[in-house]
């Protein structure tokens, strides 16, 4: 992180995603233990940040309003969300992390997420796949599921985000995109591997998101698991 802040000529200081400690409970924990306090560097949305700052410096951005709706970088987001989701922004709220969030129906997030994965090369969007691909511990950290599904499936790409939502591009276009209704996280992997399996989707990390044990005292009591599930549901 420090890196590529160094390498648009930018500091942690330029952050302007809000302090925390890290989300990996091993790390949080390992920070704390070493007496940390929570910073921007360390929060889960960091990455993004740092990006959006290098951009702003690549194309002589202010890079001190970035966060602005109306900032130049923010509204070349907008378009470009609406360009690969094939739909207008319908709202944009402010996220956990300071930055804009820009709100799209969950088929055109599916819309947007195949067509980033399908991409022809040479493309914007094909490079990104790539680096996903290449590199999913940058995109979820080295022990969460976003990463297992993405080094155990070919081709494919995928991100999770907060109030359980899940969004999954494949080679050959198809994406899918699901939200949990209360927000819990605990059935999203769960369902969406459901939802891969009924669609024909081979990969080795199956038993990686359906690792879901419901613990009574400590020690497995049940699991959550995905019921009711038809062809129509995963079409």
């Amino acid at each position: 992180m420090r890196a590529m802040l160094a390498d648009a000529g930018l500091t942690e200081a330029d952050l302007l995603n809000t302090p925390d400690l890290p989300y990996d409970e091993v790390e949080r924990d390992t920070w704390v233990a070493a007496g940390r306090s929570a910073r921007s560097l360390a929060q889960n949305c960091s990455g993004k940040h740092a990006a959006m700052l290098a951009t702003c410096r690549v194309n002589g951005w202010d890079t001190a309003t970035y966060l602005d709706p109306q900032h130049p970088l923010q509204r070349a987001m907008v378009a470009t969300l609406e360009d690969l989701a094939g739909e207008p922004v319908a709202a944009t709220a402010v996220d956990g992390c300071g930055a804009p969030v820009m709100a799209v129906s969950l088929g055109g997030l599916s819309r947007a997420f195949g067509r980033v994965a399908s991409a022809a090369d040479g493309t914007p969007e094909a490079e990104v796949a790539a680096a996903m691909r290449a590199h999913p511990e940058l995109v979820g950290g080295t022990r969460r599921d976003v990463t297992a599904l993405m080094r155990g499936t070919d081709g494919l790409v995928a991100k999770d985000g907060a109030e359980s939502v899940y969004a999954v591009g494949l080679a050959d276009g198809r994406g899918l995109a699901l939200k949990v209704a209360d927000g819990g996280q605990r059935a999203r992997p769960v369902v969406l591997a459901a939802v891969l399996r009924r669609l024909g989707v081979a990969s080795d990390a199956y038993g990686r998101l359906e690792d879901a044990p419901v613990l009574g005292h400590g020690d497995p009591v049940g699991a959550v698991v995905a019921v009711g599930l038809d062809a129509g549901t995963a079409g």
